[in-house]
C-alpha cells in the first residue's frame, strides 16, 4: 500500500514548511520552500561553506496519522544532479535527533527516489548517533529536506510528493 504524506499541487501545501539553515550556527546558507505554479514545491537556495556553514534545510510537521509497517519513503523530485537528504524526526523538540537518508537526483529530470526505511541514520547536528534506536516511522512527527555534504553553491530541488509504502 502506498500512501501520500505530502502533495505539493497547491500553494497551501507549502505554507507550513519553514527553513532552518546553517545561520543558526553562524553560517550564511539560505533556503526556502515555495510553490511553483506548475504544480510542485521548490526547495531552493544557496549552500555556503563560509563561516563554518554547510547545510540548508526545510521542514514541516507531519500531519498524517501514524502509519504502521512502513518499508519505504517515496519522493517524486526533479533535481540538479546533487545529493539531498530526506529528514525525519520523532521528537517534538526543535533540536533533537534527526533520521537522515541520502538520495541522488538527476539534473532536469523528474525521478522517483525510493528510500528504504532501513537506510535512515540517526544524527544530531550532522554527526551520527551510534546508540540511537532505528527510525520508527509510526513515531515520525517532522519531515524535511536538506542539502549538505560540502555541496557549495546554488541548488534547486522540485518536489511533487512525499509518500510511504507499507506492508
Amino acid at each position: 500500500m502506498i500512501r501520500d504524506l505530502f502533495t505539493f499541487s497547491t500553494a497551501a501545501a507549502v505554507a507550513e514548511w519553514s527553513a532552518t539553515d546553517d545561520r543558526v550556527m553562524g553560517g550564511i546558507s539560505r533556503s526556502r520552500l515555495s510553490f511553483d505554479p506548475a504544480g510542485h514545491a521548490l526547495f531552493e537556495g544557496v549552500m555556503s561553506l563560509e563561516q563554518n556553514g554547510g547545510f540548508a534545510s526545510v521542514r514541516a510537521v507531519a500531519k498524517a496519522p501514524p502509519i504502521a509497517n512502513v518499508t519505504h519513503y517515496i519522493v517524486e523530485v526533479r533535481g540538479d544532479g546533487k545529493r539531498y537528504k530526506l529528514n525525519m524526526r520523532t521528537s517534538g523538540r526543535f533540536d533533537a535527533v534527526s533520521y537522515q537518508a541520502t538520495f541522488a537526483t538527476v539534473a532536469d529530470n523528474w525521478t522517483t527516489a525510493v528510500v528504504p526505511l532501513a537506510s535512515f541514520v540517526a544524527t544530531f547536528r550532522g554527526r551520527r548517533v551510534i546508540d540511537a534506536p532505528s527510525l520508527d516511522a509510526a513515531q515520525v512527527n517532522q519531515v524535511g529536506f536538506m542539502i549538505a555534504d560540502n555541496q557549495d553553491g546554488p541548488f534547486e530541488l522540485a518536489v511533487r510528493k512525499i509518500a510511504v509504502e507499507a506492508r
